[in-house]
């Protein structure tokens, strides 16, 4: 059993080529590392790599890319995709918090909120510690996480949702979210129906406050480089969607 328990909160990644149908056309997160790297080509590491939404264009591109997720799904989807596109990513299935990998890199990154599945304290050193051991001295990572803002979280939140699924048909969605101040974390239900049939699927997330993740980043060896509030390089502030965060390895 892995200690921090991720395999029981994965219900939502059951189903690739979904996940790429309502995920496949965002690309603000590979603008921003597309504009880092530049014309780098050294090998980098991006975690929670899902089917390869950012990976694949990265290594399209000549970049030697580790792509490393949990979900065997995810990462065999991701594997078929490469094929299609005749594009090398190394895809690997690791726990991002027991990183095992042979090199280690000057740049690291996971976007997707992706953060927010880490939802102990225990879970997000871990997290920081793995890839502190695989940056390079002074490497750098870059990583997402959604804001907190507590008008928005303080009350149970239900909507629909309507989206075309992989094979064409249609599927309707009707989620509830919940916030727990306590643990910080939010609970997310999904109810779905789709070709007469109706199922569910539930994740967990962690939310981080500003400060609280500064405290965290600097008790785990890294010094802040930027701080944006979106993608575009917005300055951040309390009612920013998200907390852009680019950390040194010190």
């Amino acid at each position: 059993m892995n200690p921090h328990n991720f395999e029981n909160n994965l219900q939502t990644y059951n189903n690739p080529s979904d996940y790429d149908s309502l995920y496949a056309h965002y690309q603000d997160d590979l603008h921003y590392i597309q504009c880092y790297l530049g014309t780098k080509k050294d090998p980098i590491i991006e975690l929670a790599c899902g089917t390869g939404r950012i990976a694949i264009p990265l290594a399209a591109r000549g970049i030697p890319v580790f792509g490393i997720d949990l979900h065997e799904g995810m990462i065999q989807h991701g594997i078929e995709k490469a094929k299609k596109q005749d594009v090398e990513v190394q895809f690997i299935i690791q726990d991002c918090t027991q990183l095992q990998l042979p090199i280690t890199t000057k740049f690291m990154y996971m976007t997707g909120n992706s953060f927010q599945h880490f939802l102990t304290n225990d879970s997000q050193n871990a997290l920081l510690q793995s890839v502190k051991k695989h940056l390079q001295p002074g490497g750098e990572f870059l990583f997402d996480t959604r804001n907190a803002i507590l008008s928005e979280l303080s009350s149970i939140d239900e909507y629909e949702e309507q989206m075309v699924t992989s094979n064409g048909e249609q599927r309707f969605t009707f989620h509830r979210e919940e916030y727990d101040p306590v643990t910080q974390i939010l609970t997310c239900h999904a109810v779905h129906q789709q070709d007469g049939k109706t199922y569910g699927d539930s994740i967990l997330l962690r939310y981080t406050y500003p400060m609280e993740m500064m405290r965290l980043l600097q008790q785990n060896g890294f010094e802040l480089v930027h701080l944006y509030g979106t993608w575009q390089k917005h300055e951040f502030r309390a009612q920013s969607p998200s907390m852009i965060i680019h950390v040194r390895s010190r």
